[in-house]
């Protein structure tokens, strides 16, 4: 855990200083001590660059965290933190506001955008955990099956709200689907924070209890584990963790797929680890595809969900070949 933390930490305290506006800490630093604060490296650096990387860092551990939790209580390794459909309903009602001129508002600090993504997602977490409850016990495989089932059915929904969509609002849906943490300020951070935190604590005092999870329901009962309350508090830790996740950053890809299976290979099954493991390594790892995308065809930008998906793909792709090995 230490190893993962100071791997995390040396990301976040160096990514803020690559863009394409050249800043060093000696110009910072400077103009910090001499208070000219509207100098545009510094402004850059405090306003936009550093909010960026801790917005990746929060966006990514929530995925990675949330990755790892499905793949326990679902027992499929190719879980993701969309499996269940959740994603696909945020982006529906996501790409809903930006088309739908009646949509157009803003709550607070939280934009139409927020908090569309947010309601759609939640509300498509309620009817899959209703769904997967209406033998009042919930099953997995139900959970699974109610999920596909969203899933297509938002897909197809999204097909026709990118139809009728004239052609300005259609790439502004477009580029919001390849996911991106374009932000200014610390405002996006605050809305998506206490939904990681809220989530994080809520699989992380089940970790004990996943590690016998692991084993089965009938083995997990057995041993004494409380099977329905940890598969219902995980489920709802790891939907706040994909929801905040969605509302704020879009869709980004294979962040929570591959990187519990990296942690898995380097430091074992253990839930304990593999949790807080798989949220720091996705942290940082998304900061830095972040950073790769804002900087390698400078001045312009490309999402960085282009990114994860071109590096993941292949890094799955070798652990998958590894294991079967």
């Amino acid at each position: 855990m230490a190893a993962y933390a100071l791997v995390s930490a040396m990301v976040v305290a160096v990514m803020p200083w690559f863009g394409a506006t050249e800043t060093s800490p000696r110009q910072v630093l400077a103009q910090w001590r001499a208070g000219a604060t509207a100098e545009y490296q510094f402004e850059i650096f405090t306003s936009q660059r550093v909010p960026r990387v801790l917005l990746g860092f929060v966006i990514g551990a929530a995925l990675g965290m949330a990755g790892a939790a499905f793949q326990v209580i679902l027992r499929n390794p190719l879980a993701t933190p969309y499996t269940l459909g959740v994603a696909s309903a945020g982006a529906l009602a996501a790409a809903a506001s930006l088309v739908m001129p009646a949509l157009q508002f803003a709550l607070g600090p939280f934009s139409n955008v927020h908090v569309c993504a947010f309601a759609g997602s939640g509300m498509a977490a309620v009817f899959i955990y209703c769904v997967a409850r209406r033998s009042r016990r919930l099953s997995t495989n139900v959970l699974v099956l109610a999920g596909v089932a969203v899933n297509l059915f938002c897909g197809s929904a999204l097909l026709l709200v990118r139809f009728i969509a004239d052609p300005q609002h259609l790439v502004q849906v477009d580029r919001w689907l390849m996911g991106g943490l374009i932000t200014v300020g610390w405002r996006d951070i605050g809305s998506v924070l206490p939904f990681a935190v809220a989530g994080g604590v809520l699989i992380l005092i089940e970790s004990h209890a996943l590690n016998q999870l692991a084993f089965g329901e009938d083995v997990a009962g057995a041993r004494g584990v409380s099977v329905q309350r940890v598969l219902t508090t995980t489920f709802i830790g790891s939907v706040l963790l994909t929801t905040g996740a969605v509302a704020v950053a879009g869709p980004i890809g294979f962040v929570g797929l591959v990187v519990p299976h990296c942690v898995r290979l380097l430091s074992g099954p253990d839930q304990r680890v593999v949790l807080p493991a798989s949220g720091l390594l996705a942290g940082a790892l998304l900061a830095a595809c972040d950073t790769l995308a804002r900087s390698c065809i400078a001045p312009t930008e490309l999402p960085v969900g282009i990114i994860t998906a071109c590096l993941g793909a292949p890094v799955f792709l070798f652990l998958l070949l590894k294991r079967a090995g």
